[in-house]
């Protein structure tokens, strides 16, 4: 079984605006709604779980409630929850919500595996998820990536100390998939580790389950995440076009 979790816990402060940018309209829809979408598609996907900000629950609580009432797939989006202060405490809020449905429902020993997809990448295509569904039937986790082709200098104090042979390096993308048992356990040592400090789940994963390989998928470069205002045109074009009839 695949749960899907969607990430929305953002306040869209990097973009210098009052309202979370997963919340923003994007092509007659809001963000989070067209990222959910992709998942709500997709036929491997049995239930989906929402993490949001407390100051969006209810809004978010009114736009799944109007999407269900007006699309039967939508049920699958079975729990919204709020998240932590970091992304890690978010995920984790998640799995929580993941084994209690689980419990709910008698299925605790079935085997499943979650998918944790930022709700700023409404270009997620079908095809990522699917491969990422697929690689998980193979491996305990899997992240997804699209292969750096520029220059990559590091820096400090603004002065350039050194520029890294970029073969081998990859920008990072989601959603990232796990065998639910292997994350479980991951973040059972993180929150018990008094120096941790919060990265993405695959990172938790390599740091406390280093023997775990972590299997990398190809990204998709329309696979951009929502973060500047200046961003929003350019994804009401791909958009637009990913909903045009192709020739």
């Amino acid at each position: 079984m695949y749960y899907a979790v969607i990430l929305a816990g953002g306040t869209g402060s990097r973009m210098g605006i009052d309202r979370p940018k997963q919340l923003l309209p994007l092509c007659g829809s809001t963000v989070l709604e067209h990222s959910v979408a992709a998942f709500v598609r997709h036929a491997a996907i049995a239930a989906i779980i929402i993490v949001v900000h407390p100051s969006t629950l209810a809004e978010v609580e009114g736009i799944v409630r109007r999407r269900q009432a007006a699309e039967a797939a939508w049920a699958k989006v079975c729990r919204i929850v709020t998240g932590g202060a970091t992304r890690a405490e978010s995920s984790l809020k998640a799995l929580e919500a993941i084994e209690a449905l689980r419990s709910e429902q008698g299925e605790e020993a079935a085997p499943a595996h979650v998918l944790f997809h930022d709700a700023a990448r409404p270009l997620v295509s079908q095809r990522i998820i699917t491969d990422v569904c697929q690689a998980l039937r193979q491996e305990k986790a899997v992240n997804v990536g699209v292969a750096m082709t520029d220059t990559v200098v590091r820096c400090i104090d603004g002065i350039q100390t050194e520029t890294p042979p970029r073969d081998g390096l990859f920008r990072v993308q989601t959603p990232q998939g796990f065998c639910l048992d292997t994350i479980c356990q991951a973040y059972a040592k993180a929150m018990a580790d008094p120096a941790f400090q919060a990265t993405d789940d695959c990172g938790i994963v390599l740091r406390y389950l280093p023997h775990t390989p972590i299997r990398l998928v190809e990204g998709d470069e329309k696979n951009l995440k929502l973060t500047y205002a200046s961003d929003i045109p350019l994804f009401e074009m791909l958009l637009a076009r990913a909903a045009s009839p192709q020739p």
